[in-house]
């Protein structure tokens, strides 16, 4: 799950909320980074994001998503999206995690469709994948 989709669910009830819903009650594995987490600490330190939430509700939403998630300690070092290479952290931790989606709303991401055989799919996709 890119850091974007992990915020949305963090500030806002929706469709990003009820994917880590479905994380929790363990329909589905979350896989994260160390680089992940410090893109997410940095992203929830803007003002905008402060409006929704505040150190104490970031705390308590770090420590949920620990306590679930797998988490990996990237390996690769390669270089795929030239136009945001940050995003390649979400590829390096899917990848060495062994993912077999990510979940991102980040349009060069999304542009990929695959990489080494990891699906990059949208909130909504994954929602329904899950259903199904």
């Amino acid at each position: 799950m890119d850091t974007n989709v992990l915020v949305s669910a963090l500030i806002k009830s929706g469709k990003p909320r009820e994917l880590i819903w479905m994380i929790i009650e363990g329909k589905l594995q979350l896989i994260l980074s160390k680089s992940i987490l410090e893109e997410f600490l940095e992203v929830t330190e803007d003002s905008r994001i402060r409006r929704y939430v505040d150190e104490n509700d970031i705390i308590v939403y770090l420590s949920s998503l620990g306590s679930i998630a797998k988490m990996v300690r990237i390996k690769s070092n390669f270089k795929v999206v030239k136009e945001d290479p940050e995003d390649d952290i979400i590829l390096r931790t899917a990848k060495d995690g062994g993912a077999q989606y990510i979940i991102s709303g980040d349009k060069h991401l999304l542009s990929l469709k695959e990489f080494k055989g990891i699906k990059i799919v949208t909130v909504d996709e994954i929602l329904k994948l899950s259903r199904d």
